[in-house]
Protein backbone atom coordinates (compact mmCIF):
# COMPACT_ATOMS: atom_id res chain seq x y z
CA UNK A 1 0.00 0.00 0.00
CA UNK A 2 1.32 3.15 -0.89
CA UNK A 3 -0.67 7.14 -1.23
CA UNK A 4 -2.05 7.78 -4.53
CA UNK A 5 -3.12 10.92 -4.37
CA UNK A 6 -4.71 13.59 -1.84
CA UNK A 7 -7.86 15.35 -2.77
CA UNK A 8 -8.88 18.84 -1.24
CA UNK A 9 -12.12 20.19 -1.45
CA UNK A 10 -11.15 24.22 -1.89
CA UNK A 11 -13.73 27.40 -2.81
CA UNK A 12 -11.58 27.89 -6.22
CA UNK A 13 -10.08 25.33 -8.04
CA UNK A 14 -7.59 27.54 -10.15
CA UNK A 15 -6.42 29.76 -7.32
CA UNK A 16 -5.21 26.44 -5.62
CA UNK A 17 -3.97 24.95 -8.42
CA UNK A 18 -1.60 28.39 -9.47
CA UNK A 19 -0.64 28.70 -5.57
CA UNK A 20 0.85 25.01 -5.40
CA UNK A 21 2.77 26.28 -8.56
CA UNK A 22 3.55 29.11 -7.39
CA UNK A 23 4.73 28.53 -3.81
CA UNK A 24 5.77 24.71 -3.76
CA UNK A 25 6.86 24.14 -7.63
CA UNK A 26 4.56 21.99 -8.63
CA UNK A 27 3.28 21.47 -12.24
CA UNK A 28 -0.17 20.80 -13.32
CA UNK A 29 -1.51 17.92 -15.31
CA UNK A 30 -4.15 16.38 -16.94
CA UNK A 31 -7.08 15.56 -14.08
CA UNK A 32 -7.75 12.30 -15.86
CA UNK A 33 -4.40 10.68 -14.18
CA UNK A 34 -6.75 10.49 -10.60
CA UNK A 35 -10.15 9.38 -12.65
CA UNK A 36 -11.82 12.52 -12.40
CA UNK A 37 -14.85 13.24 -14.52
CA UNK A 38 -15.64 16.59 -16.31
CA UNK A 39 -18.97 17.91 -15.39
CA UNK A 40 -21.37 20.59 -14.42
CA UNK A 41 -21.43 21.42 -11.06
CA UNK A 42 -17.87 20.83 -9.92
CA UNK A 43 -14.40 22.17 -11.32
CA UNK A 44 -10.96 19.79 -10.58
CA UNK A 45 -7.15 20.79 -10.59
CA UNK A 46 -4.47 18.23 -10.64
CA UNK A 47 -1.00 19.15 -9.64
CA UNK A 48 1.78 17.08 -9.46
CA UNK A 49 5.54 17.14 -8.21
CA UNK A 50 8.20 14.42 -7.80
CA UNK A 51 5.24 11.33 -6.83
CA UNK A 52 3.32 13.73 -4.78
CA UNK A 53 -0.41 14.20 -6.29
CA UNK A 54 -2.57 16.36 -5.29
CA UNK A 55 -6.32 17.30 -6.72
CA UNK A 56 -8.53 20.08 -6.01
CA UNK A 57 -12.14 20.04 -6.38
CA UNK A 58 -14.31 23.27 -6.21
CA UNK A 59 -17.79 23.88 -6.78
CA UNK A 60 -19.28 25.85 -9.64
CA UNK A 61 -23.23 26.18 -8.15
CA UNK A 62 -24.53 24.90 -5.00
CA UNK A 63 -25.53 21.28 -6.51
CA UNK A 64 -21.66 20.59 -6.14
CA UNK A 65 -21.49 17.74 -3.32
CA UNK A 66 -17.87 20.17 -2.73
CA UNK A 67 -20.34 23.21 -2.22
CA UNK A 68 -22.63 21.51 0.57
CA UNK A 69 -18.78 20.01 2.06
CA UNK A 70 -17.79 24.15 2.27
CA UNK A 71 -20.87 25.37 3.66
CA UNK A 72 -19.66 23.15 6.91
CA UNK A 73 -16.47 22.93 6.86
CA UNK A 74 -13.34 25.00 5.95
CA UNK A 75 -11.45 23.67 2.67
CA UNK A 76 -8.66 21.04 3.49
CA UNK A 77 -8.50 17.35 2.81
CA UNK A 78 -11.64 14.86 2.18
CA UNK A 79 -9.81 12.05 0.83
CA UNK A 80 -6.48 10.23 0.74
CA UNK A 81 -6.16 7.47 -1.87
CA UNK A 82 -4.35 4.28 -1.44
CA UNK A 83 -3.06 2.88 -4.12
CA UNK A 84 -3.36 -1.20 -3.65
CA UNK A 85 -2.22 -4.48 -5.14
CA UNK A 86 -5.47 -5.88 -5.39
CA UNK A 87 -8.35 -3.40 -5.25
CA UNK A 88 -11.22 -6.35 -5.00
CA UNK A 89 -9.40 -7.45 -1.76
CA UNK A 90 -8.97 -4.65 -0.31
CA UNK A 91 -12.39 -4.02 -0.05
CA UNK A 92 -13.47 -7.12 0.78
CA UNK A 93 -11.74 -6.73 3.62
CA UNK A 94 -12.78 -3.28 4.61
CA UNK A 95 -16.33 -4.33 4.08
CA UNK A 96 -16.27 -7.46 5.92
CA UNK A 97 -15.03 -5.26 8.82
CA UNK A 98 -17.91 -2.93 8.81
CA UNK A 99 -16.37 -0.16 6.33
CA UNK A 100 -19.29 2.14 4.64
CA UNK A 101 -19.00 1.80 0.95
CA UNK A 102 -18.77 5.44 -0.74
CA UNK A 103 -18.00 3.84 -4.22
CA UNK A 104 -18.57 0.20 -5.26
CA UNK A 105 -15.81 -1.26 -7.71
CA UNK A 106 -15.47 0.77 -10.79
CA UNK A 107 -13.26 0.03 -14.42
CA UNK A 108 -11.81 2.99 -16.16
CA UNK A 109 -9.42 1.94 -18.51
CA UNK A 110 -6.16 0.52 -16.68
CA UNK A 111 -7.76 1.43 -13.61
CA UNK A 112 -9.94 0.15 -11.06
CA UNK A 113 -10.94 2.12 -7.75
CA UNK A 114 -13.64 2.05 -5.08
CA UNK A 115 -14.13 4.50 -2.32
CA UNK A 116 -15.07 3.93 1.68
CA UNK A 117 -15.65 6.20 4.48
CA UNK A 118 -13.20 6.75 7.08
CA UNK A 119 -13.25 9.20 9.95
CA UNK A 120 -15.35 11.91 10.31
CA UNK A 121 -15.69 13.62 6.59
CA UNK A 122 -12.15 12.12 5.74
CA UNK A 123 -12.88 8.93 3.13
CA UNK A 124 -10.58 6.35 1.59
CA UNK A 125 -10.29 5.90 -2.31
CA UNK A 126 -8.77 1.95 -3.28
CA UNK A 127 -6.57 2.31 -6.63
CA UNK A 128 -5.29 -0.90 -8.09
CA UNK A 129 -3.36 1.19 -11.49
CA UNK A 130 -3.08 -1.97 -13.85
CA UNK A 131 -0.53 -0.21 -16.36
CA UNK A 132 1.97 2.47 -14.60
CA UNK A 133 1.24 5.99 -15.99
CA UNK A 134 3.94 7.90 -17.93
CA UNK A 135 2.71 10.73 -15.68
CA UNK A 136 4.10 9.33 -12.39
CA UNK A 137 7.78 9.72 -13.37
CA UNK A 138 7.00 13.67 -14.79
CA UNK A 139 9.25 16.05 -13.15
CA UNK A 140 8.61 19.38 -11.78
CA UNK A 141 9.01 22.31 -13.14
CA UNK A 142 10.53 23.80 -10.01
CA UNK A 143 14.31 23.34 -8.38
CA UNK A 144 11.99 22.23 -5.53
CA UNK A 145 11.20 18.95 -6.01
CA UNK A 146 10.07 15.78 -2.89
CA UNK A 147 10.46 12.32 -2.44
CA UNK A 148 7.20 11.20 -1.76
CA UNK A 149 4.84 11.75 1.33
CA UNK A 150 6.37 11.02 4.74
CA UNK A 151 3.13 10.66 7.00
CA UNK A 152 -0.28 12.50 7.09
CA UNK A 153 -1.70 13.37 10.49
CA UNK A 154 -5.42 13.09 11.64
CA UNK A 155 -6.93 14.74 14.36
CA UNK A 156 -9.72 13.29 16.48
CA UNK A 157 -12.11 14.33 19.27
CA UNK A 158 -11.28 13.74 22.77
CA UNK A 159 -12.15 9.75 23.44
CA UNK A 160 -11.66 8.70 19.98
CA UNK A 161 -8.06 7.99 19.72
CA UNK A 162 -8.20 4.59 20.20
CA UNK A 163 -11.08 3.81 18.41
CA UNK A 164 -9.70 5.43 14.94
CA UNK A 165 -6.49 2.96 15.67
CA UNK A 166 -8.58 0.11 16.21
CA UNK A 167 -10.65 1.27 13.04
CA UNK A 168 -7.55 1.35 10.99
CA UNK A 169 -6.09 -1.95 12.71
CA UNK A 170 -9.25 -3.79 11.21
CA UNK A 171 -9.74 -2.56 7.92
CA UNK A 172 -6.58 -1.82 6.44
CA UNK A 173 -4.09 -3.90 9.12
CA UNK A 174 -2.32 -0.48 9.97
CA UNK A 175 0.22 -1.36 12.88
CA UNK A 176 0.14 0.95 15.99
CA UNK A 177 3.53 2.35 16.47
CA UNK A 178 5.36 5.20 18.38
CA UNK A 179 2.65 6.84 20.98
CA UNK A 180 3.31 10.41 22.54
CA UNK A 181 1.74 12.65 25.18
CA UNK A 182 2.82 16.26 24.86
CA UNK A 183 1.93 18.35 27.81
CA UNK A 184 3.05 22.30 28.67
CA UNK A 185 1.58 24.70 30.83
CA UNK A 186 -1.34 25.85 28.56
CA UNK A 187 -2.82 22.72 27.42
CA UNK A 188 -1.88 18.96 25.55
CA UNK A 189 -2.57 15.99 22.94
CA UNK A 190 -1.82 12.40 22.62
CA UNK A 191 -0.80 10.81 19.67
CA UNK A 192 -0.70 6.87 17.68
CA UNK A 193 1.43 6.50 14.85
CA UNK A 194 -0.39 3.87 12.55
CA UNK A 195 1.99 2.57 10.03
CA UNK A 196 0.95 -0.06 7.39
CA UNK A 197 3.19 -3.06 7.61
CA UNK A 198 4.77 -2.16 4.53
CA UNK A 199 6.25 0.75 6.22
CA UNK A 200 5.00 3.23 3.19
CA UNK A 201 2.05 4.92 4.61
CA UNK A 202 2.08 6.81 8.27
CA UNK A 203 -0.83 7.65 9.77
CA UNK A 204 -0.15 9.98 12.99
CA UNK A 205 -3.91 10.42 14.67
CA UNK A 206 -3.85 12.72 17.27
CA UNK A 207 -6.70 13.54 20.36
CA UNK A 208 -6.27 16.99 22.61
CA UNK A 209 -6.30 16.66 26.39
CA UNK A 210 -7.30 19.99 27.11
CA UNK A 211 -10.03 22.10 25.62
CA UNK A 212 -7.74 24.81 24.73
CA UNK A 213 -4.99 22.38 22.99
CA UNK A 214 -4.33 23.05 19.02
CA UNK A 215 -6.52 19.72 18.68
CA UNK A 216 -9.34 21.05 19.85
CA UNK A 217 -9.55 24.37 18.19
CA UNK A 218 -8.68 22.68 14.82
CA UNK A 219 -11.88 20.46 15.72
CA UNK A 220 -13.57 23.28 16.33
CA UNK A 221 -13.09 25.31 13.63
CA UNK A 222 -12.77 22.26 11.44
CA UNK A 223 -16.23 21.27 12.60
CA UNK A 224 -15.07 17.43 13.01
CA UNK A 225 -12.55 15.28 12.79
CA UNK A 226 -9.84 15.33 9.70
CA UNK A 227 -6.28 16.01 8.49
CA UNK A 228 -4.28 18.79 10.35
CA UNK A 229 -1.41 18.21 8.45
CA UNK A 230 1.01 16.01 5.66
CA UNK A 231 4.49 15.27 5.27
CA UNK A 232 6.62 15.76 2.22
CA UNK A 233 9.90 14.07 2.00
CA UNK A 234 12.64 15.80 0.51
CA UNK A 235 16.27 14.81 0.19
CA UNK A 236 17.75 18.59 1.04
CA UNK A 237 15.33 20.13 3.78
CA UNK A 238 17.91 23.44 3.92
CA UNK A 239 18.07 23.51 -0.06
CA UNK A 240 14.37 23.18 -0.84
CA UNK A 241 13.29 25.50 2.49
CA UNK A 242 15.35 28.36 1.55
CA UNK A 243 13.51 28.05 -2.17
CA UNK A 244 10.18 27.78 -0.57
CA UNK A 245 11.31 31.12 1.43
CA UNK A 246 12.20 32.53 -1.78
CA UNK A 247 8.83 31.94 -3.43
CA UNK A 248 6.99 33.29 -0.78
CA UNK A 249 6.01 29.95 1.70
CA UNK A 250 5.54 31.08 4.81
CA UNK A 251 7.19 28.42 7.86
CA UNK A 252 6.55 28.37 11.67
CA UNK A 253 9.14 30.35 13.70
CA UNK A 254 11.58 28.89 15.96
CA UNK A 255 12.93 30.77 18.91
CA UNK A 256 17.12 31.23 18.93
CA UNK A 257 16.92 29.27 22.33
CA UNK A 258 16.24 25.53 20.65
CA UNK A 259 19.01 26.12 18.76
CA UNK A 260 21.42 27.35 21.62
CA UNK A 261 20.05 23.83 23.68
CA UNK A 262 20.57 22.03 20.13
CA UNK A 263 24.53 23.22 20.50
CA UNK A 264 24.77 21.64 23.96
CA UNK A 265 23.17 18.33 23.39
CA UNK A 266 26.06 16.24 24.12
CA UNK A 267 25.53 13.29 21.82
CA UNK A 268 25.11 16.12 18.86
CA UNK A 269 27.22 14.95 15.59
CA UNK A 270 26.65 17.89 12.90
CA UNK A 271 29.21 20.24 12.04
CA UNK A 272 29.27 23.83 13.04
CA UNK A 273 28.35 25.01 9.58
CA UNK A 274 25.55 22.55 8.99
CA UNK A 275 24.13 23.93 12.20
CA UNK A 276 24.51 27.12 11.40
CA UNK A 277 22.27 26.54 8.12
CA UNK A 278 20.40 24.51 10.09
CA UNK A 279 19.10 27.63 12.39
CA UNK A 280 19.00 30.08 9.37
CA UNK A 281 16.26 28.07 7.69
CA UNK A 282 14.88 27.50 11.02
CA UNK A 283 14.76 23.58 10.80
CA UNK A 284 14.04 21.70 14.08
CA UNK A 285 16.46 19.02 14.65
CA UNK A 286 16.19 15.26 16.91
CA UNK A 287 17.72 11.90 17.11
CA UNK A 288 17.86 9.10 18.90
CA UNK A 289 20.76 8.59 21.40
CA UNK A 290 22.13 5.16 20.25
CA UNK A 291 21.81 6.21 16.54
CA UNK A 292 22.96 10.29 16.50
CA UNK A 293 23.83 10.35 13.52
CA UNK A 294 20.64 9.09 11.79
CA UNK A 295 19.36 12.77 11.89
CA UNK A 296 15.76 13.76 11.82
CA UNK A 297 15.49 17.14 10.33
CA UNK A 298 11.62 18.59 10.17
CA UNK A 299 10.26 22.08 9.70
CA UNK A 300 6.79 23.36 9.14
CA UNK A 301 4.45 25.88 7.13
CA UNK A 302 2.12 28.13 8.63
CA UNK A 303 -1.65 27.73 7.77
CA UNK A 304 -2.18 27.24 4.15
CA UNK A 305 -5.96 28.51 4.10
CA UNK A 306 -8.23 31.39 5.30
CA UNK A 307 -8.74 28.98 9.32
CA UNK A 308 -6.02 28.10 10.77
CA UNK A 309 -6.60 24.09 10.13
CA UNK A 310 -4.65 22.64 7.54
CA UNK A 311 -0.62 22.93 6.60
CA UNK A 312 2.10 21.14 5.71
CA UNK A 313 5.27 19.51 7.14
CA UNK A 314 9.14 19.29 5.10
CA UNK A 315 11.17 16.55 6.52
CA UNK A 316 13.85 14.37 5.85
CA UNK A 317 15.51 11.44 7.01
CA UNK A 318 19.41 10.69 7.15
CA UNK A 319 20.98 7.38 7.26
CA UNK A 320 23.92 6.26 8.93
CA UNK A 321 25.45 2.79 8.22
CA UNK A 322 26.25 0.70 11.95
CA UNK A 323 27.32 -2.84 11.98
CA UNK A 324 27.77 -2.98 8.00
CA UNK A 325 24.01 -2.21 8.39
CA UNK A 326 22.22 1.28 7.34
CA UNK A 327 19.88 2.41 9.73
CA UNK A 328 17.24 6.27 8.48
CA UNK A 329 16.17 7.80 10.93
CA UNK A 330 12.82 6.91 12.23
CA UNK A 331 9.55 7.87 14.36
CA UNK A 332 8.91 11.31 14.05
CA UNK A 333 11.25 12.97 17.54
CA UNK A 334 9.92 13.30 20.32
CA UNK A 335 11.61 16.31 21.04
CA UNK A 336 10.80 17.92 17.43
CA UNK A 337 7.20 17.25 18.21
CA UNK A 338 7.14 19.13 21.41
CA UNK A 339 9.18 22.12 19.60
CA UNK A 340 6.11 21.80 16.99
CA UNK A 341 3.37 21.88 19.87
CA UNK A 342 4.77 24.87 21.51
CA UNK A 343 5.31 26.67 18.11
CA UNK A 344 1.59 26.19 17.23
CA UNK A 345 0.63 27.05 20.91
CA UNK A 346 3.03 30.43 19.93
CA UNK A 347 0.71 31.05 16.62
CA UNK A 348 -2.41 30.49 18.99
CA UNK A 349 -1.75 33.25 21.62
CA UNK A 350 -1.18 35.97 18.50
CA UNK A 351 -4.28 34.93 16.78
CA UNK A 352 -6.09 34.89 20.27
CA UNK A 353 -7.50 31.50 20.69
CA UNK A 354 -5.03 29.99 23.64
CA UNK A 355 -5.06 32.57 26.92
CA UNK A 356 -1.28 33.08 27.79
Amino acid sequence: MQIDHIHFYVEDARRSRDWFIQKMGFCSIPREFCFTIADDHTHTEVVVNGSIYLVFSAPLDNSSPVYRFLSTHPPGVVDVAFEVEDVEIAMTRAIAQGAKVLQPLQTQGTLKWAQIAAWGTLRHTLVERLVTSSLASQPSDSNVTFSGIDHVVLNVALGDLERAVDWYETVFGFEPQQMFAIKTDRSGLCSRVMRHPNGRVQLPINEPTSDNSQIQEFLDLNRGAGVQHIAIHTENIVAAIAQLRHAGLSFLNVPDTYYTQLRQRPDCVLSDSQLNAIAAQQILVDWQSDLPEAVLLQTFTKPIFEQPTFFFELIERHTCQVNNRLHQAQGFGEGNFRALFEAIEREQLRRGSLKS
